[in-house]
């Protein structure tokens, strides 16, 4: 029996409606009445954690913006790792020269900043404020630098950043036509997960993790069970052997559902 259960939200553990289905709730309080911690792990931010579960206590806590900040029910968001600026800086100089038309925002852990050329909009977050220019973006701290493509394909134009700024950050994004989400060097959900589990004495062997997107795959490989969702990103599904129904089909809670139940999860 697992220690601790640490679940994606987008794509994994919410369905295409970024809604919790009642089969869920019902398999995440399952979970947790047999003493198991729920840890929900994504690039959101902290402020929409409660509403994306409705108020409801079904996760012990959440770690928010790919690994930067933590979320407890009641709490104000606990900033962990915020992106140094002169490396924001440097990593947008590089984007705007391989990629042009690239437009950018940044997560602050309170709020979102995004300039004119920045286009993609998340269900739920309100906390948005205009700027007028990619320099407006650089004058306070913040978790996470977002970056909008031209062309709308991350895997592409990682390929073409990783040589000049693939050693300053960390570089992911949740879903196949996603902006790069860019965090300071060494954060990740992975990492995150791992002081929590030292510091609550859980070891990764303990630990059974579900994703679907590039930024779950260290997380994926740190857990001792590792599940990809039927509709996860290739990549995923390549460095993956276990596999949950879609989130759609509620594949997180049929695992789940048979690991607490005395089954055995297919």
């Amino acid at each position: 029996m697992p220690k601790v259960v640490a679940t994606d939200l987008d794509g994994t553990l919410l369905r295409s409606d970024v809604t919790l289905s009642v089969r869920t709730k019902a398999a995440l309080k399952a979970v947790r009445s047999a003493g198991t911690r729920v840890v929900a792990a994504t690039a959101r931010p902290a402020r929409v954690i409660d509403e994306l579960f409705g108020g409801e206590t079904l996760i012990d806590l959440a770690i928010c913006g790919n690994g930067s900040n933590l979320h407890r029910v009641g709490e104000a968001p606990e900033i962990l790792h915020p992106l140094p600026l002169d490396v924001a800086r440097k990593v947008i100089e590089e984007i705007t020269a391989i990629v042009p038309g690239s437009g950018f925002a940044v997560e602050t852990g309170h709020r979102v900043l995004f300039e004119p050329g920045y286009r993609y909009k998340p269900a739920l977050d309100y906390r948005r404020e205009f700027v007028e220019s990619v320099a407006d973006l650089l004058t306070e701290p913040f978790v996470k630098l977002m970056v909008w493509l031209p062309d709308s394909d991350p895997d592409r134009a990682w390929e073409r950043l990783r040589p000049a700024i693939g050693e300053l950050i960390e570089c992911t994004w949740s879903a196949e036509r996603a902006p790069l989400e860019i965090g300071a060097a060494g954060v990740s959900k992975a990492a995150t997960l791992a002081a929590l589990c030292e510091q609550w004495g859980v070891t990764s062997d303990e630990v059974i993790a579900f994703g679907d997107a590039p930024n779950d795959l260290p997380m994926l490989a740190w857990a001792g069970t590792a599940y990809a969702v039927a509709n996860a990103h290739p990549a995923v599904l390549a460095a993956t052997s276990l596999r949950a129904p879609a989130n759609d089909d509620d594949g997180v809670a049929v695992v789940l559902e048979g690991l607490f139940s005395g089954g055995r999860a297919r």
